[in-house]
Formats: structure tokens, sequence, C-alpha cells
């Protein structure tokens, strides 16, 4: 073996370990302390699809004035919030205030490896599928063509 296929070979497995790589993100929902149902359905809604794509989840609720003397009614916020959640996800961090904020964080039930690798499971089986069907597409054409060709003039 020549050094250079050696060298190849070996920016071939790398490139490959690279695609397979994951990284799992923090991501971030910020609520308020006066949050109207709406929109907390919508910002529960968004963290689970960040936890069911194996990404960890940042709540976070902001106080602005008056509503620092009330930290109790955050923590509740932030327990009903993890409650509705858990099917989804762990609470890997208790509610803890920093300053204005209070957050807690969600890591996913599964990995983001084992959901990134269902995913592509997924679409291979689809790919597979697809060209299924488009060959048997191409295939019935053939024939139907050969079957008019009986057709006498009169």
């Amino acid at each position: 073996m020549d050094y250079g296929k050696f060298k190849y070979e070996a920016a071939q497995k790398a490139k490959e370990a690279r695609r397979n790589q994951v990284n799992t993100d923090l991501k971030e929902v910020r609520f308020r302390l006066k949050i109207d149902v709406h929109d907390y359905e919508t910002k529960r809604k968004r963290a689970e699809g960040f936890l069911l794509g194996g990404d960890k989840v940042k709540a976070m609720i902001l106080f602005r004035g008056r509503e620092q003397s009330r930290p109790e009614q955050g923590v509740r916020l932030l327990q009903k919030f993890a409650e509705e959640i858990a099917e989804f996800g762990v609470v890997e961090s208790r509610p803890t205030q920093d300053g204005r904020n209070m957050t807690m964080i969600i890591a996913p039930l599964k990995n983001k490896s084992d959901v990134k690798g269902e995913l592509n499971a997924k679409r291979a089986a689809e790919k597979a599928e697809r060209k299924a069907t488009e060959h048997s597409a191409k295939a019935k054409p053939a024939e139907t063509a050969e079957a008019p060709a009986d057709v006498s003039a009169e």
C-alpha cells in the first residue's frame, strides 16, 4: 500500500467520523410570570419539539418589577411546565433564581445520537421505497405501450 492511498483512506475515515458526530445543544424557552394560556402552550410545544430532537431545554422565567418579590410563583410555573413535558424529558436541574431570572434545565429521554440514527434509518427506508415505486412505474408504461399495437385501421 502506498502512502498516498493510506492518507486518502485516513481522510475518508475522518470525514465519516465528522458526519456521524452529534453535539447536544441547549435550547432556551423564555417565559414571563404573567403568561397567557395560549402563549404557554406554544412555548411548551416548542420545548417538546426540542426534546424530541434530542436537545436539552433551558426554561427561563424573566421577572420584572414587583414580580421579583414573588419567586414562589415562578417555581410553581416551572414545576407545572416540568410535569407537562415529563413524557419527553427529565428535569436535570431544579429551578434556581439568579438575579432577575429563574432557570431550570430539562434533559431529553433519548440521546441526540439515538434520535439521529432513527431519523437516518427512516430516511433510508423512505428512499428505498421511493426507488421501488419509481422502478415499478417505469416498467408499467413499457408493458402498456405494446398492448395497443393490435388495433387495426378501418
